[in-house]
């Protein structure tokens, strides 16, 4: 079963740099060009800094991880960020409006340190999603050169005696140690619990509740791959140390049973398949569907943009510039096409969309590599890609949110879905703590 500890943070002290709100950040992944830019102007301990460094002009590519450890360093001996005194968990909460509704939740979680176990069969963490060698190259260059996690990884657990929520819900109670909202207007809190503290009581729940059953990666595959490397390299190194550091890596610890979670959809956008492609798709959906036309474009908006839809029906959007529908699927028909993975992958929505993509469009696993496929989290977006032929887009498939317990159960399966299956709303900021690889 997993293994979790508190832990003494790093984090930015409000009196050496003012406004929290300018010091923390999105995670690296979400970040482009042009918001970097305004990161890194918004304030010169900008945690964009550490997390996602710049490339500057004459530098060579690896030379922005070097620099993030000086500042890194910098930073610690002038007292911009300051380690905590003891262990503590961090209990976090962020409420925020779910995209395209006027719908407003509140999730609340902890950060902790859990100890890495492979990612196996039989492991106490389980992993959902395939990751890329370029993004875990980046995140072991600046793990390697910082020695810190700069964000964490993102782990669910189930805990159906509601005592990890009552225990949280008594902890945000009281006055927060950091309290800011970001730029999408998602206002996030943060209370440093001490282990040995007053409230020991509620860390254990907290802990022990999280620790009955294996963890779900939710979000943060590439960085915890990266850690696990990391720490098959510090032990190779023999380094003597009984319990190191570099054997735990940050998450935060997301309980499912007592609070909705809000996992957004996203929306496959197809390219280049022509007039005849588009006839041809249209005259075949009916070999896979059940197809109920359409009036129009507002339509089928609205159809796919309630919050409250539960996802997992097997139901899908379909536009092109000659006409949409909303799809239902016969699983039955399906069956020829999916050969792969146990019952929980293959009834995920994505999967379906998957074989049905191969089956009406001839979009393969090649095909997807290729880029004839595009994607986008807005209902609209996709829609204006198509009206507009954007990049050849002929056609759009929306989607459904995938259920949180369907995701949990295709990990238990040891099986991963497909790419672009599942994006968790709202982020955890970067630079509210920062768990640096010491005791």
């Amino acid at each position: 079963m997993p293994e979790i500890r508190a832990f003494r943070a790093l984090r930015f002290d409000p009196e050496k740099v003012g406004d929290l709100n300018r010091v923390v950040s999105p995670p690296y992944d979400v970040i482009g060009p042009e918001l970097q830019q305004s990161l890194l102007a918004r304030h010169p301990a900008n945690s964009v800094r550490l997390d996602l460094p710049e490339i500057q002009a004459g530098e060579a590519p690896d030379d922005r991880y070097r620099r993030a450890a000086r500042t890194l360093a910098g930073w610690r001996v002038d007292g911009t960020i300051r380690k905590d005194p003891m262990p503590s968990i961090y209990a976090y909460e962020q409420t925020y409006r779910v995209p395209g509704s006027d719908q407003v939740r509140t999730q609340r979680g902890f950060f902790g340190r859990l100890r890495l176990e492979d990612l196996v069969r039989g492991s106490g963490v389980l992993p959902h999603e395939r990751t890329l060698s370029g993004p875990k190259e980046d995140r072991y260059k600046l793990l390697r050169a910082t020695g810190v996690n700069t964000s964490p990884v993102i782990g669910l657990f189930s805990d159906p005696t509601g005592k990890s929520n009552a225990a949280l819900a008594a902890i945000t109670s009281k006055p927060a140690d950091a309290d800011v909202t970001d730029d999408d207007g998602v206002h996030h809190r943060l209370w440093a619990v001490p282990a040995d503290g007053p409230l020991a009581n509620l860390v254990t729940h907290l802990i022990e509740a999280a620790s009955r059953r294996p963890i779900t990666i939710a979000d943060g595959h590439h960085r915890y791959e990266t850690a696990l490397k990391y720490r098959d390299e510090r032990r190779g190194q023999k380094t003597g140390e009984s319990d190191p550091a570099a054997d735990y890596v940050m998450m935060l610890f997301l309980e499912t049973d007592g609070q909705r979670l809000t996992v957004l959809p996203t929306h496959r956008i197809v390219r280049s398949l022509g007039e005849d492609g588009v006839r041809d798709l249209l005259d075949h959906a009916p070999w896979l569907f059940d197809v109920a036309p359409v009036a129009d474009r507002a339509e089928l908006e609205a159809a796919f943009s309630s919050v409250d839809v539960p996802g997992g029906q097997g139901r899908f959007g379909l536009w092109t510039r000659s006409g949409g529908a909303v799809l239902k699927a016969r699983r039955g028909d399906f069956a020829i096409s999916l050969r792969e993975g146990g019952a929980a992958l293959r009834r995920l929505d994505v999967t379906l969309l998957q074989a049905a993509l191969d089956r009406l469009c001839g979009i393969n696993a090649q095909a997807i590599a290729a880029g004839r496929l595009a994607y986008s989290k807005s209902v609209r977006e996709a829609l204006d890609w198509v009206d507009a032929g954007r990049d050849g887009a002929d056609a759009t498939f929306l989607l459904d949110p995938t259920p949180v317990a369907e995701i949990a159960a295709v990990a238990a399966d040891g099986d991963v879905m497909p790419q672009k299956s599942t994006y968790f709303y709202p982020k955890a900021l970067t630079g509210l703590i920062i768990n640096p690889h010491e005791w």
